[in-house]
């Protein structure tokens, strides 16, 4: 259970980041309370898998889950540049942190 609720902390992570830009700067207010919002459930939903998780693990695959998954939309829906180089990167982080959970 620790497991997917780490996931999911993760996954807030990429919302708390694409709110944050879309914020810009804080002159949105929507955007700004989306942010408030998905940072506090991240780092909440975070807080709970440490209870039962090493911090270490834990906080690689958080951040894991949340670069390669802000990477992923990123490119997918705010126009960053896809490149070979930056995929292989992503692909290396998710290697990481399937090797982190196989491992743990």
């Amino acid at each position: 259970m620790a497991w997917i609720v780490l996931v999911l902390a993760g996954l807030f992570e990429v919302a708390m980041a694409l709110s944050l830009k879309l914020s810009d700067g804080f002159s949105h207010l929507w955007w700004t309370l989306s942010f408030l919002a998905t940072a506090v459930l991240s780092f909440g939903l975070l807080s709970y898998a440490l209870k039962s998780l090493e911090v270490g693990t834990a906080y690689a695959v958080w951040t894991g889950v949340g670069a390669a998954g802000t990477a992923i939309l990123g490119m997918l829906a705010m126009g960053d540049e896809v490149s070979p180089a930056r995929l292989v990167s992503i692909a290396l982080i998710l290697a990481g942190v399937i090797g982190l959970k196989t491992l743990a």
